[in-house]
């Protein structure tokens, strides 16, 4: 059976040691080149982060990876996974108590990765459940908040999804038009009213952390909703049904009519776009991670496909310059990808990790994933059209991580911003 995170790996932080002794031992022994691990990243992850990687490992690829594509297929999520992901220890992994690990960044990095492998749409599951609401739970909501929903979250039984998108209002979220007010009945509660849009988890969410502006200040707060006290014609969550990416995980829309939420559960200090943003950049965080590990996974079946598939005079295409060269270019990418998430994950840790990095990460590997994932795709010649090979579904998803939580171009223009100065977006 799988090794959940342990309580030893909530508590170890740190990198691994490596002594001087031993660097002397092999200076002179020839390494040889590990092309699942061509700049030998392992060697930068602790004890218990790499015990936490097998862990998540063994679980995605002999629990989920056998699901994947009847679910894309049928556009069928298994609420269950985030059940057993819970039994594990692997949901809201960094938060520290409420039944959650604590452990590091990297170490979340290393889930995500592990997640994605098998398919962006469950990491996309994940990612909301841990670091979007979860994530902004923890760290903006009172503590009552977080001992009544972090740990029956944690556990996979209570869903979440994160509302801040809208049908108008995408790469402008400063401009939505979801409102709450004093509700006019129900003292004590406020009344939210608004559209949102592209919401992973929304039809089977248990709890939606909603963004609205107040009417009396206009500025933008957090909502904590609980589904099962909301009047009937409150609140519905349909699906969006026949997606072209990501349709291993259920998305759909939030609509509130006059939706009663206790002032309670208003988020009590963050106002502005700072609450979305911190929690929104944390997900970006792991979508870098995530992304490396669908371009990992293209690279592992291309190679495969390659070697097995012979062509001009019983030649295994793996032979040939320009299927070689994409195997080059993919395994690069992706290795340059893992170091740049590792390095911005001790950082997060250490407080040390602007914005912007994530902004740089998140464009970056997701930009490279796409690419060369299309480009590995070439290699299946016509077999790529067949999902039983899985390229063709990575493809399709990938272009959709490289789209949300901030598209490739406007993160371009927030490092942009910081490198010059000016503001580019109006």
């Amino acid at each position: 059976m799988f090794r959940p995170v342990c309580k030893h790996a909530a508590r170890q932080l740190a990198r691994p040691s490596r002594s001087a002794a031993v660097g002397k031992r092999h200076l002179h022994t020839p390494v040889p080149f590990d092309w699942k691990d061509p700049l030998g990243a392992n060697n930068m992850f602790s004890e218990d982060e790499l015990a936490i990687s097998e862990t998540a490992e063994s679980y995605c690829q002999d629990r989920m990876l056998p699901r994947v594509l009847e679910a894309y297929r049928n556009e069928n999520f298994d609420r269950k996974i985030l059940e057993e992901m819970g039994e594990l220890g692997l949901l809201g992994a960094t938060i520290q108590g409420y039944g959650c690990a604590g452990v590091s960044s990297v170490a979340s990095g290393l889930i995500t990765r592990a997640v994605e492998r098998v398919d962006s749409g469950y990491r996309s599951g994940y990612s909301v459940q841990s670091a979007l609401v979860m994530g902004g739970i923890e760290e903006f909501g009172t503590e009552e908040m977080k001992e009544k929903y972090l740990p029956d979250m944690a556990k996979g039984k209570m869903l979440g999804c994160f509302g801040l998108t809208e049908p108008n209002h995408g790469s402008d979220p400063g401009s939505i038009e979801t409102i709450a007010k004093p509700h006019p009945s129900k003292k004590g509660h406020y009344s939210l009213s608004g559209s949102k849009t592209w919401i992973t988890n929304s039809p089977i969410a248990d709890l939606l952390l909603v963004w609205a502006k107040l009417g009396s200040t206009g500025k933008i707060r957090g909502f904590v909703i609980e589904r099962d006290q909301c009047p009937p014609g409150t609140l519905e969550t349909p699906p969006i049904k026949n997606k072209n990416g990501l349709r291993a995980s259920i998305t759909g829309m939030i609509q509130l009519d006059q939706c009663p939420v206790p002032e309670a559960n208003m988020f009590p200090d963050v106002e502005g776009l700072k609450g979305p943003f911190s929690c929104l950049n944390s997900a970006r965080y792991g979508i870098a991670w995530g992304t490396m590990g669908a371009l990992e996974d293209c690279i592992a079946r291309a190679r495969e496909y390659a070697l097995e598939r012979k062509q001009f005079k019983g030649n295994p295409i793996a032979k040939y310059q320009l299927v070689q060269k994409k195997l080059a270019d993919a395994t690069t990418d992706a290795a340059y990808g893992i170091l740049a998430a590792t390095q911005v994950g001790r950082l997060k840790d250490e407080g040390k990790a602007a914005p912007e990095m994530v902004s740089m990460i998140k464009r970056q590997n997701c930009d490279r994933a796409l690419v060369n994932a299309r480009a590995l795709q070439e290699v299946f010649g016509g077999n790529a059209v067949s999902d039983e090979y899985g390229i063709g579904r990575h493809v399709a998803n990938l272009f959709v991580t490289q789209t949300y939580e901030g598209q490739s171009d406007i993160h371009s223009l927030i490092l942009g911003r910081t490198i010059t100065g000016i503001q580019a977006f109006y």
